[in-house]
């Protein structure tokens, strides 16, 4: 997919997955590729054959602490200029950093900026732990499924040296994104949240029933021996038609899903029916999408195809063949990160802790003394306890953050509901009003606080490609 970015001719991947389609760009870069699957991979692009260059493109698997624990990063630097800031990407459920081809080159143009995207832990092409929970009760098990991935964002964030950063989380990324945040305080300037899922409440989800961790485990070691014998997206965020076997996601609202209201997450409606049992049964087993195509074998291609036919039907064939392609080289590795959305998200896409609840949080949290990063895989598999030493702080002592942006950005054919992210606005703006009465207009000045929800016309579910020029723009306004 990296090949379709201007100026590159080839991916400079730590890990060749076939040959690649030539950009239709002309270029001279140079690619240096020694084979090595850990060994980061530069392409580097001049001012002579990249009138926003130079550039430094950069494919790195970034070693974490613990068993089988790395996250695959690409990033973009502008050479010979002081980074001043860093943007990073996260993706949604089941797709990987290469779905945002389209937008590395325009977010990479700006000034004092460099561009970071990376692969979930147990996604894309970041390793494939196995997943455990270990929790009892129902808070436990969500929060668990959620530090899963977020302890390991930050720890990737102490090897990187970031002090501060702006995140960008689509969909699933959304989410996790919003729970970085509220656990890891003091280590965001901005947020984005393209389409994020789980903003609204619906309460047949809020009050299902988790599945039991024994049974999970029984499903992941099936599904990881299965792959082990048969071997070697955009984001569907798992709609309820999400195990026949692939999602619609139509970017069309003929067939919209269920909204509940979200101008009033204090009134939620009242339960909407129950999904079938069959489908229950299937989520809370951890039988995925991508266990279907796994289970498949050969015929795993045609399983995928007819999801990724659909969904990328307005792109150039090429493109659309790639995508299938990198879709289905991501589908049928083995089953990980995929096993911890039960535990996030209930049957339906609605989340079982739901955002709305506590995303007015986000930015006003307290910034507790740094601590070393502690790691005991073999109790849970996550990483990060509390931040890096080595980040300065003002002083030793707690105090409170002073609010940040948040951007909510959906696509004008959605099929995720805005109702949910202006209800979020809402909330956010009204926390940042009752915090700021009564404060002098110096202190209302120095609070960074505030969210707005942006439109992307002629856009579905994902905006990055449906309307690539207007998200990168929209964000490149926010920065």
């Amino acid at each position: 997919m990296l090949s379709y970015i201007p100026y590159l001719r080839k991916p400079p991947t730590h890990t060749e997955t076939g040959s690649a389609p030539v950009s239709a760009s002309p270029s001279t870069v140079v690619v240096n590729d020694d084979g090595a699957h850990s060994a980061p991979q530069i392409a580097r692009t001049t001012s002579v054959t990249d009138p926003y260059g130079p550039r430094r493109w950069k494919s790195t698997l970034v070693q974490l602490s613990g068993k089988e624990r790395q996250l695959n990063e690409f990033s973009v630097e502008r050479e010979d200029e002081d980074v001043e800031n860093n943007l990073v990407m996260l993706h949604g459920y089941g797709a990987g950093l290469g779905f945002f081809y389209r937008n590395f080159e325009g977010l990479s143009r700006a000034n004092g900026w460099k561009l970071y995207a990376l692969d979930l832990l147990g996604m894309g092409r970041s390793s494939r732990p196995p997943f455990r929970i270990h929790a009892k009760d129902r808070e436990g098990k969500i929060t668990e499924a959620e530090n899963w991935f977020i302890d390991a964002l930050e720890e990737w964030r102490v090897k990187r040296k970031l002090e501060k950063f702006t995140l960008m989380g689509h969909s699933l990324g959304g989410y996790l994104a919003v729970a970085y945040a509220l656990k890891y305080p003091g280590r965001l300037n901005k947020l984005v949240l393209a389409s994020p899922v789980g903003i609204p409440e619906d309460p047949w989800a809020v009050n299902a029933a988790m599945p039991e961790p024994g049974d999970s485990t029984l499903a992941n070691e099936f599904t990881q021996d299965q792959q082990a014998t048969m071997s070697g997206v955009s984001d569907p965020a798992l709609s309820a038609s999400s195990v026949a076997p692939f999602p619609s996601d139509t970017n069309n609202s003929s067939n919209p899903p269920i909204r509940p209201s979200a101008k009033n997450p204090d009134k939620p409606p009242a339960p909407r029916k129950p999904l079938p049992k069959w489908l229950t049964f299937l989520w809370d087993a951890n039988i995925s999408p991508f266990t279907v195509v796994r289970w498949a074998g050969p015929f795993g291609p045609r399983v995928v195809s007819g999801w990724t036919s659909r969904r990328f039907s307005d792109l150039p064939q090429r493109e659309a063949q790639a995508l299938h392609d990198y879709s289905y080289s991501l589908f049928r590795q083995r089953g990980s990160g995929e096993y911890a959305l039960t535990y996030i998200l209930a049957p339906g896409a609605f989340a079982r802790s739901p955002l709305i609840r506590r995303i007015q949080g986000v930015g006003r949290q307290m910034i507790n003394p740094e601590v070393e990063p502690q790691v005991n895989a073999d109790v849970t598999d996550s990483a990060v306890v509390n931040g890096p030493s080595q980040q300065s702080v003002a002083d030793s002592q707690p105090r409170w953050e002073n609010g940040i942006p948040v951007v909510l950005m959906y696509g004008d054919r959605d099929w995720m509901d805005v109702a949910g992210g202006y209800a979020a606005q809402e909330k956010i703006n009204q926390e940042r009003e009752r915090l700021l009465e009564g404060k002098s207009e110096a202190e209302r000045k120095k609070d960074n606080g505030g969210a707005k929800v942006v439109i992307i016309r002629n856009a579905g579910h994902h905006v990055y490609l449906d309307g690539a020029e207007q998200f990168v723009s929209a964000i490149s306004c926010t920065r």
